[in-house]
């Protein structure tokens, strides 16, 4: 599956990783590890990247539509472990302004 994620025994920390392709056929699946989440709940995301050996536009949508569900600025969400690759398209989109980027 290239969308897991896994859960802090308190709950407060969500860790989503993301193998393969990140692009739009795995969007359900991306959706699914943060919907039941808000803002009000105080929980932390990381995205792992380090499995991830492509991501396109559609990601990116994927991202900030995940960080506007959780509170656009208030959203305590870290992009991390991304290849040099990834990490070029991410601050070419300057996400860093918008996530931490780990």
């Amino acid at each position: 599956m290239p969308v897991t994620s896994t859960v802090s025994a308190d709950g407060k920390d969500i860790t989503i990783n993301i193998s393969g392709r990140f692009d739009f056929a795995v969007q359900n699946e991306f959706r699914n590890c943060y919907h039941s989440t808000g803002p009000e709940d105080g929980v932390s995301f990381t995205i792992d990247m380090s499995k991830a050996s492509y991501m396109d536009s559609s990601a990116l949508g994927m991202l900030l539509m995940m960080r506007e569900h959780l509170g656009g600025n208030s959203a305590n969400i870290t992009i991390s472990s991304s290849s040099d690759d990834i990490s070029n398209i991410l601050t070419v989109a300057n996400f860093q302004s918008l996530f931490k980027i780990a």
